[in-house]
Parts: structure tokens; C-alpha cells; sequence
């Protein structure tokens, strides 16, 4: 990996006494879009306010490639900008708003009309350019914002949750232009959000914080798929996440006793440790904790046989809770613990899904993420 442009150390944020983020270690490296997530609450923005210089904590060093950080650094202010969810703009035309920046910095104003309006140009909204801004619909205003913070390229973008006022097809429209040129440019970004699908598309690596506490940072495939704790897994969508023990182990695969059933999971499941050296094996008296994601379990209709397949769970049970969400349905079975599925309308219709309804549920073993505890 590459040297860190921004290096966070041993930082704590406290409000009235109360610890409100504790980071001990956090790089951004050059050229990586570095995805923090979290519920509301969880410290995001006090994390991006301590990165931008704009909050100084009571613990802890900032360093900015490789030198600390100082409360009001200008020169620090000057090589990073900062897009808000409210993009804060001027009275004023696009225009004068894009060049302010460049203008600062006392740029000719020839230079700067021409830097500003090829910025404006390549986020879709150079027909805007004298226009006022109070006029600019959300998407629109959040595009010139980028685009004002873009045009002085910056060594460090801090975007604080850009697209959460904004409607559906606008969100996925902006963050469709901002991934390509955050590609094509290779500016170093921190994107704070709670929506985990902007996260999985922008993020080189992702950063969970729950709690104001740095829970887990990897790549996003690797967070997702391999939560470092049952708390990152809840919010990461492991919305079964139950307790066991290992009973046995034979032929490569461990059997965890869960309530009154027994679970198949690889001997070699769970979370892997950083550097080379493989992931031991699980023993027989291990304690864990087993994550399953509901897309990964199947239902089926209660009389269907127990038959070998390449699903090596299979239990019979009852279901207990059928809930919409979205598109979707979350179906909650109890088959000995409760297991959630997510199924489709048509499912639910085919299957007959309601509360008493028998169901078979199965899921593959190496479906099951392991925390090994």
C-alpha cells in the first residue's frame, strides 16, 4: 500500500466527559476513496471535523504527509477541501461560487473562469454557470459544491455524507459521475456515509465505526463478507448471528452446536488474521459465533425431504414473523434457533409464507461467516 497522505494516532474526541471517538490507528493513502460507515451517531462527522482541521481532539495527533497538524493550520486548510451534505453556497452565480477558491489563491480571472468552467463541464452543469445558485434544484447544488471543491485539486477530498438529501435518481446519477472521476483522478478522498451501497461502490476500503469506536477497517469485501465482531456483522446485514459451540470435527468440518441443532461449517472458517499465516482450524470445544446473511438461506415448503444436497443445512421449522421491507420480505423461521431469510413477493406467495407456516430452510455451509471468540 501506498504512503499515507493522512495518519490518525491514539485520537479521542469527549463531549461533557463522554468519549464520542477513539481512533487509535487510521491511514488514508494516496489516491484510495476511504469509505467510513456507521449508524447515526456514530462519530462519522466528528471524524471528518478532526481530519478537516475544523476540530481539534483532546487526545491524539493528525498528521498530514507525515507532518502533525496544528489547530488552525491554513497551509493544511489550503491542500484539502470539503464537500457537506448541505453544499453551503454563495448568493451568487455558479460561477462566482466554483472560481472563489481560485480567486483566494489569486488566480487571474481569466484562469480561473476556464478551470472552473471545465470542471462544471465534466459534472454535467456548465449550461448553469451564471445562473443564481439559490435557484439550483439539490442535485444541481450538490454538483457545483463538488465542483468548487474539485477545481482546486486537492491532495485530500473530504465529502461528509454528499448525497443523503438528495432523491433516488439523483443520488445514483451524481454518484455514478463522482465515482468515474474520483477513478480518472486519483484524488485522495474520505467519503463518510451511512448508506451502505455508496460505501461498496466508492470504497477502495471501508471503515465501520459503531459507537464512535474504529471497529473494523478493510476491504469492502472482507468487511462484509467477514465482520470482525457480532456488532460490525448486525450492522453489515448478518441479520442471524447466533451463539455455538464445536461438538466435532471430522473430514473438514467442524458441527457447532446451536440451541438443539448442529451447524456444518469449514474447519478453516473465520474472521483471518492480517499477514500471511493461514487461519487455524477450529477445535472441538470452541466457542463461536456464527453469522448468516439472510439472502443466503432458501426456503421451501415443509414436506419437502431432507435429502443430501450442496446445502449442508437443512432443518424443518416454523415461521414466526413475515415482514415487508422494501421490494422484499424478511422471514424469520425458528427451526431450533431463529434464522431470517429475505425472499421475494412471489415467494411468499408460491410458498404460502405466514406465521405457523412449516417450512424446510437450508443454507451451504461455507455460507456461515464464523467469529471465533
Amino acid at each position: 500500500m501506498s504512503k499515507p497522505v493522512l495518519s490518525l494516532r491514539d485520537v479521542r474526541v469527549e463531549y461533557g466527559g463522554r468519549s464520542v471517538l477513539e481512533v487509535p490507528a487510521l491511514d488514508v493513502c494516496s489516491g484510495e476513496v476511504l469509505a467510513v460507515i456507521g449508524p447515526n451517531g456514530a462519530g462519522k462527522s466528528t471524524l471528518l471535523q478532526v481530519m478537516a482541521g475544523l476540530r481539534s481532539p483532546g487526545a491524539g495527533v493528525l498528521r498530514f504527509r507525515g507532518q502533525t497538524v496544528r489547530p488552525g493550520d491554513l497551509g493544511y486548510r489550503r491542500r484539502i477541501a470539503l464537500v457537506l451534505q448541505d453544499p453551503m453556497l454563495l448568493d451568487a452565480s455558479v460561477l462566482t461560487n466554483v472560481t472563489l477558491g481560485l480567486r483566494f489563491r489569486r488566480w487571474p480571472r481569466r484562469k480561473a473562469v476556464g478551470r472552473a468552467m471545465g470542471w462544471l463541464e465534466r459534472l454535467g452543469v456548465a449550461h448553469l454557470a451564471h445562473r443564481s445558485a439559490r435557484t439550483l434544484s439539490g442535485g444541481e447544488a450538490q454538483r457545483v459544491s463538488l465542483a468548487r471543491a474539485l477545481v482546486l485539486e486537492p491532495e485530500l477530498l473530504l465529502l461528509d455524507e454528499p448525497f443523503s438529501a438528495l432523491d433516488a435518481p439523483t443520488r445514483v446519477a451524481l454518484l455514478d459521475d463522482l465515482q468515474g472521476l474520483l477513478r480518472e483522478t486519483r484524488t485522495t478522498t474520505v467519503f463518510v456515509t451511512h448508506d451502505q451501497d455508496e460505501a461498496l461502490r466508492l470504497g477502495d476500503r471501508i471503515a465501520v465505526l459503531l459507537g464512535g469506536r474504529l471497529r473494523q477497517l478493510d476491504v469492502p469485501e472482507r468487511v462484509f463478507a467477514a465482520p470482525a465482531d457480532a456488532e460490525v456483522a448486525a450492522f453489515v446485514g448478518m441479520e442471524t448471528i447466533l451463539t455455538g459451540r464445536v461438538v466435532a470435527v471430522e473430514n473438514g468440518m467442524a458441527l457447532v452446536q446451536v440451541g438443539s441443532q448442529r451447524v456444518e461449517v469449514p474447519v478453516t472458517a473465520g474472521m483471518r488474521p492480517a499477514g500471511p499465516e493461514p487461519v487455524p482450524p477450529l477445535q472441538e470445544g470452541s466457542e463461536v459465533l456464527l453469522g448468516i446473511r439472510p439472502e443466503d438461506v432458501t426456503l421451501a415448503p415443509g414436506e419437502t425431504p431432507l435429502l443430501p444436497s450442496s446445502a449442508r443445512n437443512r432443518f424443518r421449522g416454523r415461521v414466526t414473523r413475515v415482514v415487508p421491507q422494501g421490494r422484499l420480505y424478511h422471514v424469520t423461521v425458528a427451526c431450533g434457533f431463529p434464522l431470517v431469510a429475505v425472499v421475494t413477493p412471489r415467494s411468499v406467495r408460491e410458498l404460502a409464507l405466514r406465521e405457523g407456516r412449516e417450512v424446510v430452510v437450508a443454507f451451504k455451509a461455507t455460507a456461515v461467516h464464523v467469529i471465533r471468540r
